[in-house]
């Protein structure tokens, strides 16, 4: 019988921080992925380290810390990696007025970022829509990376570093007691055992995950080719519908204000979950989205109807040179449905579930893989992470400007 220290089921991005910690903590570790290479989740998604998405507290400073880890594993796993940050357009009163909320709310956190006006804003980003626009939040902290590119060379990385063996085309059929029965029948045996397997509620722990707060999610992404002329879009660019998404913008008094208009003025983005972003791979091509529709069961085809209502509202506040899609995808994964941001348990002694980020699995994974691995070496309980930002409530500035 094979025997390591750390044996991970999933060999997404979650797998993979665990794996890095834990080769990091010199533990011998094996790895299983059922496909010959991981093609869920973690490589269908934007390729955005986004901290100014969390709420501030420990939230934020796992996705700071993962932040920090992707920079360093870039150069040594051999992936692109960079810290070009994001700016979040505002074309309306009410956003600005959360635009301003949020930096004065998060002073003192660790967020870079600052609002601009709209003359400056413009200035940088000639991209930016000139017509409407009224002022950007510009943060200074956010990463892009290629999810095809990264998976692929951390798994690589993993590979060539002793003590770490990564087993693909191999599926884990139970796990119990310490020993992990694969489907061929072999048997491996390690102290500690961590289940990643994204969106898979039906093979391992059925019982533990059918029973937890948790839902799959489904979004619509697509991708442009290469853009002409080498143009680059110079940061991720959000807008008004990213406001009413992340938790890190929850409590701003000027929310709720975005939300009805939205609500008003796009009842479909309602209806889809859609907000609206886009980030530049290294190669030049723009990855746009997304949609969130959530069930127990989804729908497997998209709908061309979301991809339009994406893209008609990122030319309201954005000019791409070429916006001919070159790819198209759908992505899954496992959702908290009571507010909070991750779902780890320990099933049975020295066996943790890992799962349930929802969408920020390649902000978050590598800060929570040391948190996880630390808590399961210290025999200590999981506590769950909350959604909802830890900071205290700021004055609304007045939305009549003049």
């Amino acid at each position: 019988m094979l025997e390591r220290e750390v044996a991970i089921v999933g060999g997404g991005i979650v797998g993979l921080a665990h794996a890095v910690e834990a080769h990091r903590q010199g533990w011998s570790v094996v790895v299983f992925e059922r496909l010959p290479r991981a093609i869920g989740a973690s490589i269908r998604n934007f390729g955005m380290v986004w901290p100014i998405g969390q709420p501030a507290g420990r939230a934020f400073a796992r996705a700071m810390r993962s932040r920090e880890i992707y920079l360093r594993l870039s150069a040594e796993a051999g992936f692109w990696a960079d810290p070009l940050g994001s700016v979040h357009v505002a074309r309306h009163e009410d956003e600005l007025a959360c635009l301003h909320e949020f930096v004065a709310a998060s002073a003192g956190s660790g967020l870079d970022a600052e609002v601009i006006q709209a003359e400056d804003a413009h200035e940088r980003y000639p991209s930016l829509r000139r017509e409407g626009l009224l002022g950007a939040l510009v943060s200074r902290t956010e990463v892009c990376v290629d999810p095809f590119e990264v998976v692929p060379k951390v798994t690589a990385w993993l590979s060539s570093r002793p003590g770490v063996e990564m087993v693909s085309g191999c599926a884990v059929r139970s796990v119990r007691r310490g020993t992990l029965t694969l489907a061929d029948g072999r048997e491996v045996s390690a102290r500690r055992i961590f289940v990643c397997s994204g969106d898979d509620i039906e093979t391992l722990y059925p019982e533990v995950l059918r029973q937890g707060p948790l839902t799959r999610c489904k979004l619509q992404m697509m991708r442009t080719g290469v853009q002409p002329g080498g143009w680059r879009l110079g940061m991720h660019v959000a807008a008004g519908s990213t406001l009413r998404h992340y938790p890190a913008f929850r409590s701003l008094p000027s929310l709720e204000s975005v939300r009805e208009r939205f609500s008003r003025t796009h009842p479909d983005f309602d209806r889809w979950g859609i907000h609206v972003l886009a980030s530049q791979t290294r190669e030049g091509a723009v990855t746009i989205g997304d949609s969130h529709e959530y069930g127990e069961v989804l729908d497997p085809f998209n709908r061309d109807e979301i991809d339009a209502l994406i893209l008609d509202y990122l030319q309201d506040f954005l000019s791409v040179p070429s916006l001919k899609i070159a790819e198209r995808w759908s992505g899954q994964y496992l959702k908290r449905t009571d507010g909070m941001m991750e779902f780890v348990r320990e099933v049975e002694p020295g066996v943790w579930v890992v799962t349930g980020l929802g969408g920020n699995g390649m902000t978050l994974s590598f800060g929570l893989a040391q948190e996880v691995m630390a808590c399961a070496e210290a025999g200590g309980t999981w506590e769950d992470t909350p959604s909802e930002p830890v900071r205290a409530r700021v004055a609304s500035p007045s939305l009549d400007r003049g």
